[in-house]
């Protein structure tokens, strides 16, 4: 697979090397241990380094903007742990005695928005407990401990209550610079990584060799986005039903890899962050190899409740793997929904191509 994408970077012309000035790389951004009581995880390094990172991306000519996010619709691949995605439109209204028209749309009882499409994680999407639950009821909610060791009474009081904590109203806008990594082509060979296979911190390693990234690295801030190809199983209408039922992910070493690397967020073209072989949602079939007992979607896990890193799911990385824009100005900005575990989310990136289109 080296050789393959070795001989994909080489054919294609480069235009230029688009990565920041050294200074810009080596300016310092806060690092952890966190203040008591955080709640804002590695969004903490978000600032003037970050931004001013970003904006070199920004001012360089020929620089393009890139949408990294699904149109949405009802027809879409929907998530079979959230409710269907049920929006109506409403017929075209006016208002008396005026010269206006508009037009609105409903939405489903049950419908979870912030868990379908392009969607954004919350640090309190996710908690864990310290052993596992065997099962049989009651859950035991109220064992739940989250990202910085906050309770379920101090996160979530009532079953019905929004998040008290590290909920979206707690996330600040995500402006930094994104690291694109080309898994289609290092571990797909050009088509898309199957499902069950992993991203491994080798993985990680090599392809930031081989697309010229192994000095800059991953920094501080910075927000990961790997692309997998599994996008490609994306269909609307969704008349197949591949794209949910199982996919390609990130392996659990390169999870604990990206939060000592101190990412802020990492997207994948794909619906679970996790690997998930086929069978496994149906309990037919074991989590992806290297996965911890009884933490089947231990990136998640890992990255959400003991890291605090966001995550981008069912992010369209296409075009920058086409055009090689490895690294980039990206922004993630997430609904301001108060108490709310997830938001639909519309990333960008802006970025100088380093090959001709569609090469």
């Amino acid at each position: 697979m080296r050789t393959y994408l070795s001989c994909i970077l080489l054919a294609a012309p480069l235009l230029v090397h688009a990565l920041e000035p050294i200074q810009l790389q080596q300016r310092k951004v806060p690092a952890p241990p966190w203040p008591a009581g955080d709640e804002r995880g590695m969004a903490n390094q978000l600032g003037s380094s970050t931004w001013q990172r970003c904006a070199w991306h920004m001012s360089q000519n020929g620089a393009q903007s890139y949408e990294l996010s699904q149109v949405r619709s009802p027809t879409m691949p929907l998530s079979p742990f959230a409710g269907a995605y049920a929006l109506k439109p409403k017929p075209t209204a006016g208002i008396p005695l005026t010269a206006h028209a508009f037009n609105s749309e409903t939405m489903g009882e049950g419908m979870e928005y912030g868990q379908q499409g392009t969607q954004f994680d919350a640090l309190g999407h996710f908690a864990s407990f310290r052993k596992p639950w065997d099962g049989q009821p009651p859950f035991p909610a109220q064992d739940a401990l989250y990202y910085g060791g906050f309770t379920q009474r101090e996160v979530k009081p009532t079953a019905d209550s929004p998040l008290a904590r590290l909920g979206l109203d707690k996330v600040p806008p995500i402006v930094t610079t994104a690291v694109l990594l080309d898994a289609r082509a290092y571990l797909g060979g050009g088509q898309p990584m199957k499902a069950g296979s992993t991203v491994t911190v080798n993985d990680i390693e090599e392809m930031l060799k081989l697309q010229g990234l192994a000095r800059r690295g991953i920094l501080p801030g910075d927000v990961l986005y790997v692309y997998t190809g599994w996008s490609e199983h994306w269909r609307d209408p969704d008349t197949d039903k591949i794209y949910y039922s199982r996919a390609p992910g990130l392996a659990y070493d390169a999870a604990r890899y990206l939060a000592e690397k101190r990412i802020v967020a990492v997207g994948l073209d794909a619906p679970f962050i996790d690997a998930v072989p086929q069978g496994m949602l149906e309990g037919k079939g074991a989590p992806a190899e290297g996965t911890p007992p009884a933490l089947p979607f231990s990136v998640h896990h890992h990255l959400l409740s003991q890291a605090g890193i966001h995550l981008v799911e069912n992010a369209k990385l296409d075009e920058l793997a086409r055009d090689g824009v490895w690294t980039s100005c990206t922004m993630v900005l997430p609904l301001l929904e108060k108490g709310a575990a997830g938001s639909a989310v519309r990333p960008v990136a802006i970025g100088l191509p380093t090959r001709s289109a569609g090469k």
